[in-house]
């Protein structure tokens, strides 16, 4: 199962622009799909508007204005990805990726965290097979220097050996990361691609091997700039707040005075073959449970066959009624998830297939249910209700991809690279309504057939069948000799000879909705955040019943199996069906329990909201809980929590939180335990759902293009008429007495990397230090350019990401700091992190670091105002901690008016580095002795005798 995002869809009609020059793109409005008017068939995607130019030096320019927003958004699009890696140096476009955040000309190490984050923006990039972006999203005043920084890094990076060394380290973290240290990281990311490609670069990983990256030097990377960063392999993609004819001034000056080169780039279209059907087993180190895969070859991107091959996807594997979900995961139930992904590139394009096995069940029966399920695309056509499921909710995920103008740009350049035609993402909706049942059996029957198909499967290694060997040597079509001279190396200039910044210009305030509040006779409280725009509409509906509820009844994980089983069957519903309808009408409902609360959402397009209500009030209000959908949940849960116990970092966050709270109810794990699970009755469920479901202790939360007397009709019709029986007290002191802090080391042999965590009490979210805590955290760990990444990523390369965490909760939180490293750095980050805790109380930040770090805070808050799910989600916080309403809009005053004093004070009576307990996840073989000398007291805990049911872990 999966929520698609369908990556090149229509830019909203909001951003409709006319010609700047020599070319304009004028696209239709989408007709919709089906006739009716008020049923999911008329689901409106608008089109994509823009203006189009080219500057002399073939940089090609596309602008849309949005004055809906307070934000723009900068975004370069470099045609170069990791197939354009040269010979022997794969992963050489993603390192590259790290360095262009580096120097220029003009600019100063991390400047670009400087102006993004520190202005209250964000900033990011990618790599992927065929593509290298940079975005950045800033309040709009920001915008002139951003286009000065994006040009400047094009024109004049500078990349000097002590950085380049630095980021190859990070890098290499990366690797360690995303490849190592998780349980599938290896198969997907190095076995699989080498498998399914003969011929093409495609066939490498992006990420490259560390033999590559140790190999790579500083004049390679100067040359591969040179090569690839240049205007006319670019795209130029601004969307937001601004005046047009001022942008296109700024563009012209400065981006249109970088020179192109006049050589030709390097050739790299290798025709793959493929080769014939074929399986492979690969045997990995931490492989919980099998995985299986089968793949077969398609088309490019740019292919007719596209849209329909987009449609089957959707078929077997979007949502809980989908094919593959209702086969091995419902039915037969002999995995824990089933999927599949429609994968086009510029050259080839694959269809992927996929599944997790349950415990006990074999790679050969997930094999044979996948080739089964292909059988049945070929062999006999879909019906028409499937089809109809799949376009929908392809349209509406669209559609919500047009809220935020990076997800607009995003669509944009997406089709551009892939296609070098902006029209192309205007096509796609058309097209995918377009899709017949014939077309779908067609391309099954053209392209998945089993002489096409190839296999895999992935084990745990043994004595017997030792870890598969993963191929580092490529050929490659680019090679070192083909990449251009690396000309005269760039240096930062000193500062009173660089080009100055511009200055900020005149800010855009966000707006922040007025609240409209009522309730229902039965107390139910009502609160709508109306947001004009596009037609969207989200509901929440938010209990005071949580995890921590579950010491009621003295068994773990009832709160969420309570919330995951509303979905899963009612009265007058079962399971396949609740999810037909809710793939019917474009919508996601679904529910979770946090700590405290209980949420269940739904969100849909706003002409089918009062079905998709309906279908909200008979999941919360009658559910069945049978004894085989819960079979089934625990069976599911169980497996997830078996790879999630294999996992250096989540196997630290369960531990860390055990280590502050001890037996307390926050210490104990809201998922359940393997020996809670199975112990959970459908009795506990009932009794759960009627004592804490109560309309008088809820909150439903409406916004989107919704009035308040819209909302208060929904809310009548749905809840009015519902009266709970006897409630059941909340749990009583949820995080308990304080507990001493320790030391706790939990040894997994082999672990590709270690996770490090220092964890402590928090506060309330209603505590009056709320926002001088919420500060001071940011300070430490709030982001790239806080504390803890400027100390353990960027002056030391020794982990991809070093952050800090503040859980709020009705009692005493979670405060936590972690980073993941190699495993002879633990004792090293171990004292980075616990020395930054202890500085914010030890010494007064300046003004000057906390001004960045506050803006910060406000941008992700003004970002969050921006969508109707984050909008929905910020006032349903307010609401269930009993906070002013109010707050939505002074939240920007009260970031700003914490003082260094507070943050000092503060930190000084919640946050002493003496109260907290230290979690490390890794290969004890290698740290511990260093660290024992420093902890003689620390505990040792083997992974495989951790007992997530006893605070003593054991």
């Amino acid at each position: 199962m999966k929520t698609r995002l369908f990556a090149a869809v229509s830019i909203s009609a909001l951003l409709l622009g006319v010609a700047a020059s020599a070319q304009a793109f004028d696209a239709p409005l989408h007709a919709p799909v089906g006739a009716a008017q008020d049923g999911p068939g008329s689901i409106v995607v608008p089109p994509l508007g823009f203006r189009e130019r080219v500057l002399p030096n073939g940089l090609k320019v596309y602008t849309a204005r949005d004055a809906a927003t307070s934000n723009v958004t900068v975004q370069v699009w470099y045609k170069v990805g990791a197939k354009d890696d040269p010979e022997g140096r794969s992963g050489f476009a993603h390192m590259f990726e790290h360095l262009m955040f580096k120097a220029t000309r003009n600019l100063p190490q991390e400047t670009f965290d400087r102006l993004t984050e520190d202005v209250g923006g964000s900033n990011n990039a990618s790599t992927g097979l065929d593509v290298t972006n940079y975005f950045e999203t800033v309040p709009a005043q920001h915008l002139e220097r951003m286009l000065f920084a994006e040009a400047d890094r094009m024109g004049s990076l500078v990349v000097d050996e002590a950085t380049f060394e630095s980021e190859r380290d990070v890098v290499k973290e990366e690797f360690r990361l995303r490849v190592l240290s998780t349980p599938y990281g290896r198969f997907q990311r190095l076995h699989s691609q080498a498998f399914i490609f003969q011929d093409s670069p495609y066939r490498r990983p992006g990420i490259g091997s560390i033999a590559d990256l140790d190999a790579a030097t500083i004049d390679d990377v100067l040359r591969f700039h040179e090569t690839f960063y240049r205007p006319d392999n670019a795209y130029l993609i601004v969307a937001g707040n601004f005046d047009q004819a001022q942008l296109d001034r700024w563009i012209d000056q400065y981006f249109g005075v970088i020179e192109n080169p006049g050589r030709p780039l390097p050739e790299n279209n290798v025709p793959e073959t493929f080769g014939p059907a074929r399986e492979a087993t690969f045997y990995g180190p931490n492989v919980p449970l099998p995985m299986v895969q089968i793949t077969w070859p398609t088309v490019p991107y740019d292919h007719a066959d596209r849209a329909a091959l987009d449609v089957l996807d959707g078929i077997l594997s979007t949502g809980e009624s989908s094919r593959l979900y209702q086969s091995l995961v419902y039915r037969q139930q002999i995995a824990t998830t089933a999927s599949s992904s429609n994968s086009q590139q510029q050259q080839v394009g694959v269809l992927n297939t996929y599944a997790i096995m349950s415990e006990g069940k074999t790679a050969d029966e997930g094999l044979a249910s996948l080739r089964a399920e292909v059988a049945r695309l070929r062999d006999e056509p879909v019906t028409a209700a499937e089809l109809a499921e799949a376009k929908t909710e392809l349209t509406a995920q669209a559609l919500r991809g047009l809220e935020t103008i990076d997800g607009r740009a995003f669509s944009l350049g997406y089709a551009l690279i892939m296609t070098g035609d902006p029209a192309t993402a205007d096509r796609d909706i058309p097209n995918i309504q377009a899709v017949t049942v014939e077309d779908v059996q067609r391309v099954a029957r053209q392209y998945l057939t089993d002489d096409r198909a190839i296999a895999m499967r992935y084990l745990q290694a043994t004595d017997e069948n030792p870890a598969s060997p993963v191929q580092e040597v490529f050929t490659a079509p680019v090679t070192l000799a083909d990449l251009a001279p690396a000309g005269e190396r760039v240096t930062l200039l000193p500062e009173g000879q660089r080009t100055p910044l511009p200055e900020p210009g005149t800010a855009v305030d966000p707006a922040t909705p007025q609240v409209a509040e009522r309730r229902l006779a039965n107390g139910l409280r009502v609160l709508v955040a109306p947001k004009p725009g596009l037609p969207l509409v989200s509901a929440r509906l938010n209990f005071e019943a949580g995890t921590a509820d579950d010491a009621a009844g003295g068994k773990a994980g009832v709160a969420g199996f309570t919330a995951s089983l509303l979905t899963q069957g009612t009265q007058s519903r079962t399971a396949p069906e609740i999810a037909t309808e809710i793939e019917r009408l474009g919508a996601n409902i679904g529910a979770s329990a946090g700590v405290d609360f209980t949420t269940v959402f739904a969100s849909s397009p706003s002409n089918v909201f009062p079905q998709t209500m309906a279908l909200l009030a008979d999941v919360v209000r009658n559910p069945a809980f049978t004894a085989e959908d819960l079979e089934r949940e625990q069976t599911q849960t169980l497996n997830g929590l078996r790879v999630q116990l294999s996992q250096p970092g989540p196997v630290a966050g369960l531990a860390a939180a055990r280590a502050v709270f001890g037996d307390a109810p926050y210490g104990v794990p809201g998922s359940g335990t393997p020996t809670s699970i199975p112990s959970i009755a459908r009795e506990d469920l009932v009794a759960f759902h009627g004592g804490m479901y109560q309309p008088a202790r809820a909150t439903l939360v409406f916004s989107g293009d919704i009035t308040p007397d819209a909302a208060q009709a929904l809310a009548e019709e749905a809840f009015g008429d519902w009266q709970a029986g006897p409630a059941t007290t909340p749990v009583a002191d949820p995080a308990g007495p304080a507990v001493a802090p320790r030391v706790i080391v939990i040894d997994q042999p082999g672990a590709g990397q270690a996770a490090v965590y220092a964890a402590m009490r928090g506060i309330a979210r209603t505590d009056e230090d709320y926002f001088p805590v919420l500060v001071a955290n940011g300070l430490m760990g709030g982001g790239f350019s806080a504390r803890l990444s400027q100390e353990i990523r960027i002056k030391r390369g020794l982990s991809y990401g070093a952050y800090s965490s503040l859980s709020t909760r009705e009692d005493e939180g979670l405060l936590s700091a972690s980073a993941q490293t190699r495993n002879d750095a633990v004792p090293e980050v171990a004292d980075l992190i616990l020395a930054e805790i202890a500085r914010l109380s030890a010494t007064e930040a300046t003004a000057a670091e906390l001004a960045p770090r506050k803006a910060t805070l406000i941008g992700g808050f003004g970002r969050s105002l921006e969508t109707v799910d984050g909008l929905g989600g910020l006032v349903a916080n307010l609401a269930l901690y009993g906070l002013p309403l109010s707050e939505l809009a002074t939240y920007g005053d009260d970031v700003n008016g914490v003082t260094p004093a507070q943050i000092q004070a503060a930190a000084a009576e919640h946050l002493s580095p003496a109260d907290a307990s230290l979690v490390i996840v890794g290969d004890a073989s290698v740290f511990l002795e260093g660290l024992r000398a420093k902890y003689p007291d620390l505990e040792v805990v083997p992974l495989s005798e951790l007992n997530i049911d006893s605070a003593a872990l054991r």
